[in-house]
């Protein structure tokens, strides 16, 4: 290629400034970063929704698909613990302690039942014994014998939650990373390749 030519190549490519997609880069980072930002604020509105529905022991699985649904398609969202977290991001303390009560009065009346049992048992071996003081040593006897249920740990799944938000996500805020990154490289490709047209062909 003569020097002709490649001066009016450089001539028609000096109508693409470095600077354009420069400019546009920074639009598109800016309005990246503001389409993350409502990204975050929608995932906590959903996520406060989940707090109320536990608090007042309303639809909790359905605000949770909700908020799980939410998560998931969109980016700066996220809700994993992680392999350096102590807890769960989300951690339902009613539903927790509604859980802890149905399984304290289920047991409770269980043992009580149990602790029936053994009077009626008792009563039966000792009728004689009006006072009685040697129904104590048979009913703790029974009680122990049959094994009164206590309380066991909740299952975790039913309380804890995280949710992972994927490095990219094809919504608003992706498609604007997407651009943001294409008008930067573009921006570094034409800067360079105008200084190397400056300094062979000007």
């Amino acid at each position: 290629m003569n020097k002709r030519r490649l001066h009016h190549s450089w001539k028609s490519f000096r109508k693409l400034r470095p600077w354009y997609f420069l400019i546009l880069a920074v639009i598109s980072a800016v309005i990246c970063v503001f389409a993350l930002r409502a990204n975050n604020q929608q995932m906590v509105k959903y996520r406060d929704a989940v707090y109320t529905a536990d608090q007042n022991n309303g639809d909790v699985q359905t605000a949770l698909s909700q908020l799980q649904t939410y998560v998931i398609a969109h980016m700066n969202t996220n809700l994993s613990s992680g392999s350096n977290a102590i807890y769960p991001p989300i951690q339902l303390k009613y539903t927790y302690d509604r859980l802890s009560q149905a399984q304290a009065a289920a047991i409770a009346s269980t043992n009580s039942q149990i602790y029936t049992e053994a009077q009626n048992y008792c009563e039966q071996q000792n009728s004689t014994d009006f006072s009685g003081h040697n129904r104590v040593p048979c009913i703790e006897q029974y009680v122990q014998s049959h094994s009164a249920i206590k309380l066991a740990p909740i299952p975790e799944a039913l309380y804890k939650f995280d949710f992972f938000s994927p490095v990219w996500t094809p919504d608003f805020a992706g498609w604007t990373m997407v651009l943001a990154i294409v008008f930067g490289l573009l921006f570094i490709v034409t800067f360079v390749v105008d200084r190397w047209f400056i300094k062979h062909v000007a």
